[in-house]
């Protein structure tokens, strides 16, 4: 089935359809990951954004019942050089295309992906439609043009859970006070947060409780809570205040870690003003710099904003640079039990470099609550 793809510039490209008929609109973004696309599917950052995978061939491995992030597909729609619609794997159990279409995204294939990733890389990120329906340029321009963008839109409601839950054995479970003699308890707020976050907490013997992105700072302290974990999200941090005051209520009151809107979160309760990078950082191949140890780590990200550093007060120190672009990617308070990153450290997709920040907030957990904290 013919697609045509319009960027918001009047960049057109053609392609076909692998899970029947359909019309959407998004941010149109790259992932440079040549593996891990069930998770990049199922990740929350990515509401309201089509994304085009750089690496040339999608789907050979299927889709299996234990690698999602969410509970469904998030992405507006996916595209493809090629999709292999014959997978092999162990754990597979249905193919891309049928799990796609069951969940009514559109999923487009025989694109040029390098000539979109080359023009994003160029003119930035930018909103994108996609139909089977209309494939007149100039009409579907009209409506890509109308269709609202990223910027200034909180996404964070759309992707956030209704309502507290907890997370034992690797399940939600309904909501349960915590068990007084478990281990160390930490609130979760749910921005748009991937599960092996609270896969990789739960690892270390974290009694974990996730409550909703409006939780205010009052019922997150009225659980008793040893630690705050502030999740990854989609769209403009910029959009999400009630996060922000959220999280300036809470600091020093209990060790924090944030990890990408998470981070951004922090970094605005701070006093920091969030920015629009071009074409943002996708994939699982991203360079960033430990200024304490001198380290490189090879990250997985994607986030389309950042924090402006030099905005940030002298009481925060920062820790972690990206080595591309010298952007922001980490920050340690020189006095609170506080630190977030802007990058993935739960690998999933992507490497496993950056696991030892999950180490990290349960020592800063452990230590404040002996009060030995520095």
């Amino acid at each position: 089935m013919k697609a045509l793809i319009v960027l918001e510039d009047g960049t057109t490209f053609w392609g076909k359809s692998f899970t029947g008929p359909g019309e959407v609109f998004g941010e149109i973004v790259f992932n440079t990951a040549m593996t891990g696309y069930q998770e990049i599917l199922t990740d929350p950052s990515y509401r309201g954004q089509i994304v085009t995978m750089t690496y040339p061939l999608i789907g050979n491995y299927g889709i299996n019942d234990e690698d999602n992030e969410s509970l469904r597909i998030q992405v507006e729609a996916f595209v493809v050089r090629e999709y292999q619609p014959f997978y092999s794997n162990w754990r597979a159990k249905r193919s891309l295309g049928d799990w796609l279409k069951s969940q009514g995204v559109l999923g487009i294939e025989q694109v040029d992906t390098r000539a979109i990733t080359r023009h994003i890389r160029l003119s930035g990120a930018m909103k994108a439609g996609i139909s089977t329906e209309d494939l007149n340029p100039a009409s579907l321009l009209e409506k890509v043009k109308a269709a609202p963008g990223l910027v200034g839109r909180d996404l964070v409601k759309e992707v956030t859970c209704k309502k507290p839950y907890r997370w034992v054995n690797g399940e939600i479970k309904e909501f349960f006070p915590f068990n007084p003699n478990g281990g160390f308890r930490v609130v979760v707020i749910d921005c748009g947060l991937k599960f092996n976050q609270l896969r990789l907490m739960e690892e270390r013997g974290l009694q974990l409780l996730v409550v909703p992105a409006t939780t205010s700072a009052e019922e997150i302290l009225s659980y008793e809570p040893d630690g705050v974990f502030f999740s990854n999200g989609p769209g403009d941090p910029a959009a999400v205040p009630y996060v922000v005051d959220t999280a300036k209520k809470l600091l020093g009151k209990k060790p924090i870690f944030g990890i990408c809107l998470g981070h951004q979160m922090i970094g605005q309760a701070l006093g920091a003003s969030t920015f629009k990078l071009k074409f943002g950082h996708r994939g699982a191949n991203q360079p960033v710099k430990d200024l304490a140890t001198g380290r490189i780590e090879i990250t997985s990200q994607n986030h389309g904003f950042c924090v402006r550093q030099e905005e940030l007060p002298k009481e925060v120190k920062i820790s972690h640079i990206n080595l591309n672009d010298g952007t922001l990617e980490g920050i340690k308070h020189r006095e609170l039990p506080l630190f977030s990153v802007q990058y993935h450290p739960e690998n999933a997709p992507g490497p496993h470099d950056s696991i030892y920040l999950f180490d990290r907030f349960m020592d800063m957990i452990k230590a404040f609550s002996e009060g030995k904290y520095q």
